[in-house]
């Protein structure tokens, strides 16, 4: 039996190792967790105990499919990610106005930016408010994948990103610049880019439910 330190700070037992290595394999726990054995005052790393993994050893893939996130969940929080952007770019495109927008649309088809009939003081102002709401989120997004593993829409559904095998926290490296950075720069790219995010949206639908951006960062998505 042990006691665990959970990513909240708050413990968690006394538990059978068998429940810890489910929540292992959930991503709730990891093998730097700081666990005690019942009838111990030491806290160790789980991986240190023997019941886990074995003197000289690399701890061991524990992954449950049962608790691997449903593809509806993980497009749920994808949906839920995306309304927010709406949501916080709304004020900033309001204060632009109809008439910047639909002369940036002209651009884009084009046509040439014709900024006659702009107030450009409004259009000053909308940009500066569309920037920083988008700035702001984007942070809040980076901050919570990079201490939770989850974004706004994947804690509202209740599915987090781990790392695989071990489901430690992704960090700010493959939580954020490998998993979200890298595949939006290549989906840009002409050709490849749309044959990249074909094949991401496609790579979900395999026995272990990850994404083409899920390999790239050595990530998968599980049930909370």
């Amino acid at each position: 039996m042990f006691t665990i330190i959970g990513g909240d700070g708050k413990e968690y037992g006394p538990v059978t190792a068998d429940q810890i290595r489910a929540w292992i394999g959930g991503g709730r726990a990891n093998f730097d967790t700081k666990a005690k054995a019942v009838g111990s005052d030491e806290w160790r790393r789980i991986g240190d105990y023997t019941e886990f993994t074995a003197p000289g050893e690399a701890p061991p893939a524990l992954v449950d499919e049962s608790v691997l996130a449903d593809r509806s969940l993980r497009l749920g929080a994808a949906v839920i990610d995306r309304a927010c952007g709406m949501v916080v770019a709304l004020p900033g495109a309001l204060l632009l106005g109809a008439t910047f927008l639909r002369a940036v649309l002209e651009a884009s088809r084009g046509g040439e930016l014709n900024m006659e009939d702009v107030d450009t003081g409004r259009a000053a102002i909308g940009g500066l408010v569309l920037g920083a709401g988008l700035l702001v989120l984007t942070i809040l997004q980076i901050w919570m994948l990079t201490t939770r593993g989850q974004s706004i829409g994947k804690r509202i559904i209740g599915i987090r990103i781990v790392r695989a095998p071990d489901g430690g926290l992704p960090g700010f490296v493959h939580g954020w610049l490998l998993r979200n950075l890298v595949p939006g720069v290549i989906s840009l790219l002409p050709w490849v880019g749309m044959m990249f995010v074909l094949a991401d949206i496609f790579f979900i639908f395999g026995p272990e439910r990850r994404c083409l951006h899920d390999y790239l960062a050595g990530t998968r998505v599980v049930k909370v």
